[in-house]
């Protein structure tokens, strides 16, 4: 039995996802495998970045790129001697940045729209097929799915 894909958001700084699309992975919980471990190979997977830079950046608000897991598991690397963060491999697709302000009333996932931030702060979650099917087209994505 083949497993369904499901779809994830992954709330992640502008300058992390563009080092993590130039090297075709993603992490998570300051390089935990905590949620990495849930995702399958198939699963689809948006980035949001609220700021350009994890400290002090400049507020971007907006998703930032959409991606394919193509491993079967997460994997670990030595960035320096002291962090060894677990990444999961992606296929970058062709997007455009698409600001959250226009898709906030109508984003299931977030319950209070005055408070609309919140469920960033969770990282990587689990959302919706017509939540993500939403995002990817305000981002212009061609997605075969």
């Amino acid at each position: 039995m083949t497993q369904s894909r499901r779809y994830w958001l992954n709330t992640v700084s502008l300058e992390h996802v563009r080092a993590g699309a130039a090297g075709g992975f993603t992490q998570a919980d300051h390089g935990k495998n905590t949620r990495l471990k849930h995702l399958n190979k198939g699963d689809l997977l948006v980035f949001y970045s609220p700021r350009t830079a994890l400290k002090n950046g400049e507020p971007v608000q907006a998703f930032t790129a959409l991606g394919e897991v193509t491993d079967n598991e997460p994997y670990q690397v030595e960035m320096t001697p002291d962090f060894h963060p677990w990444r999961r491999r992606l296929s970058f697709m062709e997007t455009e940045q698409a600001d959250i302000r226009p898709l906030l009333e109508d984003l299931s996932f977030i319950g209070d729209k005055r408070r609309w931030g919140y469920p960033f702060r969770r990282g990587l979650f689990e959302i919706g097929e017509a939540d993500f099917g939403l995002i990817a087209h305000a981002m212009k994505a061609r997605l075969s799915c």
